[in-house]
């Protein structure tokens, strides 16, 4: 706790919240005090030497003398890999059973007595120390991971034991680690050790190699040296670019290097540590020192999984791996209006009349719980919204779609908590070590929480939004996850100790904590399927993790109002685009405070381009009606929501292509070319699907943009003129638009007439282009049929022709 904190706490104490997160808080370190094995006696532990192998499908088991490690390749080249025995499932982030080993690839001897594994995609090589090599089918390295160490605790006859140092996989490091495991015994079964023993893994990376990812971080999208921990967090008010973590973190990695790109992902729920250390590459004939990826887990099985290739492989895979992401309905598409404290049904009409009475688009109202009656969760204030069912089909009828805020905490005693209780044999609520359902603070003052890790909980919670329905809500959103518990000291959460049932394995919140916010929107999703088959869930959740994609998206949080929370947004929707997570988008104008009408609009250019196009206040904070800014601004905001709604057939079509490919709606520069060393230092700018680049400006008083080009010719979609890439180029941003260019040979589908046109872009003389276009394929879950078209030159005209070759209709060429 720091001054601030203290300051704030103590002043809390006047306030019937204050008092009652005190008491919450207190509450939690006693249960943990009983309810938490204390750490004793460890002693380390390392795998020690190769004793023996046993080969199985894609790969095959190899035996150390303190350890083992389960390698295989599957199928579409993924490897994975754990030590003491854990498999892929059960897992939170992969669906199914996990992917099938590839049947060609086998275990091997491999130079040095050790083994390895050998597929069409990737190679892998063990040591005969446990040190795990990801090769290309070519040999080079991209990830060489140290062997792993344990801490255990000491059985009632053993001796606490310290491993000297941590080998960095040379001679001097295996040394050690062979040391080390001579003076420790074998202890307990391996199953009892994997959950309770924290863990070190240190990975080697190539020296030009550069880190994304690690879910929503403010200071990305690159990650630079430092540590980043894993462990959904609230940070308590607005956040910038200098605070970590925040509400959803991933033990998943991006890593892109001249080598190749591949995306780590260590399946472990537990609270942990992530160490970056970029490399450095040696001046002269000096050596290169590699970048390292230090991860420290408090718990939890030590499993891992790997996947090569482009970018855009890697993603597809990752996509297959942990489930397609979900398609928002058309409407979730376009701009959509939030505030704490709309306070009535007569303040939501005004705002509404303002944005229609101005021609400014609007798709959506969002209500936050200032709407429930008391802040309890599935209520109405039936005297400040008398008619919501009558508010939502009126506004329905203006092309405008209401969304309804949905937090875990329920309050103690109301009719929600009471069902609850029927749930089940125990209830539906997380209970303490002692079986007492765990309370915290929360708005509606004292509440108890859903465990969401139980499937008939899951299947109870699901059921109370037809609740949510009836009232006319087209959508929800997630809030509150992570999950919080006010205190004035200690972690914002449940005790650790708090008791889940993890879909049957059981264990206490050390395990669940990161994937509570997973399990809320997986019940609220499938309970919205279930209510409405024949409709496309809106669900997005302010809390996730790994596989999150699949029921919907997320968006900043309380991103700070100001040029830094400008930055951080499009920091994080970069990230979580690289963590499968493509449906994203900040609080334009941030959550708190007033911003200026430069810095407003300058938001709203850039979310224009994101997927979730929200503003969205604080109840103290400053309105976020374009209007209120004055004259020039709302003038401006018009041809921002404008473009929006021009575009929003191509957001449909990155929508489908998300699901289909697991590419992001919104890409790092490196996408097409991750070789390409000055792409992938370019944090300011982003490629929108295959066809636009845009540069937002991040800067206050800023009128121009130096962008750095990818390879090839772009168009500036205002001027009509034409740069080439590779390289930099200055350009005119004057206070009512950004820089967004055009690549050439790109098809658009946009908004024309009343229907879908295609905007296509002239490719350079001599060269051909194309793209694909998927249209709304209604409410449902149809997949939309794919069209296909071809750009090319014939004589002085540009052809588009579909697939079959027949002139396609509907188009206008630009950039001729």
């Amino acid at each position: 706790m720091d001054g601030r904190d203290l300051v704030r706490a103590v002043a809390e104490l006047g306030t019937a919240r204050g008092r009652g997160a005190w008491r919450s808080a207190w509450r939690h370190r006693r249960a943990d005090a009983v309810g938490l094995p204390r750490r004793g006696a460890e002693r380390a532990r390392v795998p020690g030497l190769l004793t023996g192998t046993e080969p199985r499908p894609g790969g095959g088991v190899l035996r150390f003398a303190r350890s083992e490690l389960l390698v295989r390749v599957t199928a579409g080249g993924a490897v994975f890999w754990s030590w003491d025995g854990a498999e892929p499932t059960p897992s939170y982030a992969v669906t199914g059973g996990g992917p099938e080993p590839d049947p060609r690839a086998a275990l091997e001897a491999d130079t040095g007595g050790g083994w390895r594994v050998v597929s069409e995609r990737v190679t892998v090589a063990v040591s005969r120390h446990g040190a795990v090599e990801v090769r290309t089918p070519g040999g080079t390295v991209l990830r060489r991971e140290l062997p792993p160490r344990w801490w255990e605790p000491v059985g009632p006859e053993g001796d606490e034991v310290a491993v000297a140092g941590y080998g960095d996989g040379g001679a001097a490091g295996d040394e050690e680690a062979v040391a080390g495991d001579a003076l420790a015994d074998a202890v307990g079964s391996v199953a009892g050790r994997r959950r309770e023993a924290r863990w070190l893994s240190r990975a080697e990376v190539p020296a030009d190699a550069r880190f994304f990812g690690l879910g929503g971080r403010a200071a990305g999208p690159r990650l630079r040296d430092g540590t980043y921990r894993l462990w959904n967090t609230d940070p308590k008010g607005g956040f910038g670019p200098g605070d970590d973590p925040l509400y959803i973190t991933m033990p998943v990695q991006m890593v892109v290097a001249d080598a190749g790109t591949h995306l780590v992902f260590h399946d472990n729920t537990w609270d942990g540590r992530v160490v970056l250390r970029e490399g450095e590459e040696g001046a002269g004939s000096g050596p290169d020192r590699p970048g390292t990826s230090e991860l420290r887990m408090e718990g939890g099985p030590l499993r891992c999984w790997v996947l090569v290739g482009t970018p855009a492989r890697v993603l597809q895979g990752w996509s297959g791996l942990t489930g397609a992401a979900a398609v928002p309905p058309e409407w979730a598409l376009g701009y959509q209006h939030a505030r704490w404290g709309f306070g009535s049904a007569a303040e939501v009409r005004r705002v509404v009349s303002g944005y229609r009475e101005r021609g400014l688009a609007l798709s959506a109202v969002h209500l936050d719980i200032d709407h429930y009656d008391g802040h309890r969760v599935f209520t109405v204030d039936e005297e400040k919204f008398p008619d919501l069912p009558g508010l939502a089909e009126e506004l329905r009828g203006q092309g405008v779609r209401l969304v309804s805020i949905v937090d875990p905490a329920v309050k103690a005693g109301d009719p929600v908590h009471a069902a609850g209780l029927e749930v089940g044999a125990h209830g539906a609520f997380v209970r303490d070590a002692q079986g007492r359902e765990v309370r915290g603070e929360v708005w509606p003052g004292e509440c108890a929480y859903p465990d969401f890790t139980d499937p008939a909980v899951r299947e109870w919670w699901g059921g109370l939004y037809g609740e949510r329905l009836a009232r006319g809500f087209s959508g929800v959103w997630h809030d509150m996850n992570e999950p919080v518990s006010f205190a004035p000291f200690g972690d914002a959460t449940l005790p650790r100790s708090a008791r889940h049932v993890l879909e049957g394995a059981g264990g206490d919140h050390r395990a669940a904590h990161n994937v509570y916010a997973l399990g809320m929107a997986r019940a609220g999703w499938e309970g919205l399927v279930r209510l409405r088959p024949d409709e496309r869930p809106f669900l997005f959740s302010r809390s996730g993790w790994a596989g999150m994609q699949r029921y919907g998206g997320t968006w900043s949080g309380d991103v700070e109002t100001g040029w830094e929370g400008l930055r951080a947004s499009l920091a994080l929707v970069l990230g979580l685009g690289l963590c499968g997570v493509p449906y994203s988008g900040p609080d334009v104008g941030g959550f708190g405070g007033s911003p200026s009408p430069e810095l407003y609009l300058r938001w709203l250019q850039l979310g224009s381009f994101l997927p979730l196009f929200r503003t969205h206040s604080a109840i103290w904070a400053g309105r976020r009606e374009p209007w209120e800014f004055g004259p020039e601004v709302a003038e401006h905001a018009r041809a921002v929501l404008a473009e929006r709604e021009r575009l929003r057939p191509y957001f449909v079509t990155l929508a489908h292509l998300a699901r289909r490919t697991g590419a992001p709606y919104v890409r790092p520069l490196w996408w097409g070319a991750p070789e390409d060393r000055a792409l992938r230092d370019c944090e300011d700018a982003f490629l929108l699907g295959d066809a636009l680049l845009v540069a937002p400006v991040l800067e206050c008083g800023a009128d121009r943009r130096a962008i750095r080009l990818p390879r090839g010719r772009w168009y500036d979609t205002v001027t009509g003129v034409a740069y080439e890439g590779p390289g930099q180029v200055l350009l005119d941003a004057p206070r009512g638009r950004i820089p967004v260019l055009a690549r050439a040979g790109a098809v658009l589908p946009v908004r024309s007439g009343g229907g879908v046109g295609l905007e296509v872009w002239a490719p350079a003389r001599g060269r051909t282009g194309g793209g694909v276009v998927i249209r709304d394929p209604g409410p449902g879950f149809g997949a939309g049929e794919v069209e296909r078209y071809a750009v090319r030159w014939a004589g002085d005209e540009v052809l588009v022709e579909t697939e079959a070759g027949a002139p396609a209709e509907g188009v206008t060429v630009r950039g001729l």
